[in-house]
């Protein structure tokens, strides 16, 4: 590889991404016609939106002027104003418009969020796994992703926490449902956290992107419900999986009027504006798919029953996780995640991501562990799957 000079440090100490390097695994392999590839590394859907949104898509582009050019900074209002009237109504909870903000997906919210916490020398906990973006961002910032250990069921501890917290501590991160691990964090947990924060003086930041595929009925928290939720608590959202728009890329943010102020600074100088015909895409889909986004849910929560079920009948195979559209489990293997994942590759026709992705470097519990991304593979496909693993010994 070609050396760079001049190179920000800070951009040289952080890892490849991780799909990208798991996909360069898939380069010279031909894969037998009688055994094509799974790919289960990646959580993005791969159908195509419904009809209707991509006729709304269409009508939009070709007849609304407006979706052509800059928008406001912080996002369309009527889609702020949808996603401040759902939310309220799905959290028990009072949330204006400009208590939101749209970003480029969720990626970028969490971005914009962390710049305005923390900068260079800062701590941010994160619990492991983590998610490898969040960490990757941190290290760019040069923030120090500070690692919280969680318990056998992947479910993190405020007290253990707090242990960690130092005056250079600017927030907390959590995941729920998590990616990688799949789990929902209980309600009480995400309490215990938000009580932590505002005791210590950090911000809890909790990522929903997964929120519309969560198995329990009623809203997952109450950290919306008390008056004054948005001093020292901010949530992270995407219509990615909801709607099947990753590729528009339409995130969100929920947070204080004042946090969203320096925001704006942010997305005004890394993008100007959200993508103008996600957006319209997405305030469709929220207006228009409620059923259609219930039937997905039902559907991927059938396909984590199967991943349950098929675990169950692996016992060498110890399920850690499992929600959303992730399983976290932990191999019987002699040697290495990663090694596992890339021998899968070519001895089984299976791409999935090694937990070494997910852990701090020389982890041992990531040498130990695998995110299978089932959200793509229907039963048929997860029935495949089961076979192939259980004949696979690297």
């Amino acid at each position: 590889m070609t050396q760079l000079s001049p190179l920000n440090p800070a951009m040289a100490a952080t890892e490849l991404p991780p799909v990208m390097e798991a996909r360069r695994w898939l380069n010279g392999v031909t894969f037998p016609a009688d055994r094509p590839l799974i790919n289960v590394s990646q959580a993005a859907p791969l159908d195509l939106p419904p009809l209707g949104l991509r006729q709304a898509l269409a009508d939009a582009a070709l007849n609304d002027p407006n979706a052509h050019l800059y928008g406001p900074v912080l996002g369309l209002p009527d889609l702020r104003a949808e996603v401040a009237s759902q939310w309220s109504r799905a959290y028990d909870a009072t949330i204006s418009p400009e208590q939101t903000a749209i970003t480029q997906g969720c990626n970028q919210a969490f971005c914009a969020i962390i710049s305005t916490l923390a900068g260079a020398g800062d701590e941010v906990i994160l619990p492991c796994p983590w998610y490898f973006n969040h960490k990757m961002w941190l290290d760019m910032a040069g923030i120090h992703a500070v690692p919280l250990s969680v318990t056998s069921d992947l479910i993190p501890s405020a007290a253990a926490a707090e242990a960690l917290i130092t005056p250079k501590t600017k927030a907390i991160v959590l995941v729920s449902p998590n990616n990688p691990g799949g789990v929902e964090y209980p309600a009480q947990t995400l309490t215990d956290f938000r009580d932590l924060a505002r005791r210590r003086g950090v911000v809890l930041i909790v990522d929903e992107t997964y929120r519309d595929f969560d198995s329990r009925t009623g809203r997952p928290h109450d950290l919306f419900t008390q008056s004054d939720w948005a001093d020292g608590f901010i949530q992270l959202y995407s219509f990615s999986k909801a709607y099947r728009l990753t590729g528009h890329r339409v995130g969100a943010i929920v947070a204080s009027v004042a946090r969203l102020a320096e925001v704006e600074k942010f997305l005004d100088t890394v993008a100007i504006c959200p993508n103008q015909l996600g957006q319209i895409a997405a305030l469709w889909g929220m207006r228009n798919l409620g059923p259609w986004v219930a039937q997905q849910r039902t559907e991927i929560l059938s396909r984590r029953d199967a991943m349950i079920a098929g675990f169950a009948s692996l016992p060498a195979w110890k399920l850690l996780g499992c929600g959303a559209y992730f399983a976290y489990v932990e191999h019987p293997f002699a040697i290495s995640s990663t090694e596992v994942c890339k021998r899968a590759v070519a001895d089984a026709s299976l791409l999935m991501l090694p937990g070494s992705m997910f852990q701090p470097q020389g982890s041992p519990q990531g040498a130990r562990q695998i995110r299978i991304a089932f959200a793509n593979i229907d039963k048929d496909g997860i029935a495949e799957f089961f076979k192939r693993l259980a004949k696979f010994k690297p």
